[in-house]
């Protein structure tokens, strides 16, 4: 029995930590007013008939914290890492110069910047509502468990476990989340 009380609580840690890495992809998305490769990270490029991640197209690299620019390896594609762009509807506005494609990234508004962290938020809480249901599900193997003969101590420390779990999870989601949020409203 301890043997599947130990998977059981295995197996919630991993389903825990895959919500908190979904989470950090996330929030990378989410832009904080400086440039960044990872700003483009959603962008996907029609490559030979073919929905292509933008960085297998092109290098993408930032000049300085205004600027984004995309160096495709064949020129021919400039037209469809612009029309991504735009289609990625991110708000950026690409130009090009015949070589690369550019991108100004202008100054967060304290609108704008509001409403980032406000998508933030709603992330960080979708991250959560994904660690209570692994809980949840985790509490309903350990009661199926005690119902084929699991002592009822081992039952309430296994569950107590999963409570433990469960809070530090949420811990590191809610840091996440206040370290992105300074990161927002940072001018």
């Amino acid at each position: 029995m301890n043997e599947e009380i130990d998977f059981i609580l295995d197996s919630t840690k991993e389903s825990m930590q895959a919500a908190i890495v979904h989470l950090e992809k996330k929030l990378l998305n989410i832009r904080a007013g400086k440039a960044s490769p990872a700003m483009l990270g959603s962008v996907l490029v029609e490559y030979y008939g073919s929905p292509t991640p933008l960085n297998q197209v092109g290098n993408v690299t930032t000049p300085d914290a205004r600027t984004i620019s995309i160096q495709p390896f064949e020129k021919s594609l400039i037209p469809e890492i612009e029309k991504g762009i735009m289609m990625a509807n991110l708000g950026f506005n690409p130009m090009n110069n015949g070589e690369s494609v550019i991108i100004n990234v202008p100054p967060l508004t304290e609108e704008r910047r509001k409403e980032l962290v406000k998508q933030a938020k709603a992330e960080a809480e979708d991250s959560k509502v994904g660690v209570r249901n692994d809980r949840k599900t985790a509490n309903n193997d350990i009661k199926k468990l005690e119902k084929d003969g699991l002592s009822e101590d081992m039952a309430k420390n296994a569950e107590v476990d999963i409570q433990e779990l469960t809070n530090s999870f949420i811990k590191k989601i809610d840091e996440m989340l206040n370290l992105k949020e300074k990161e927002i409203m940072t001018v």
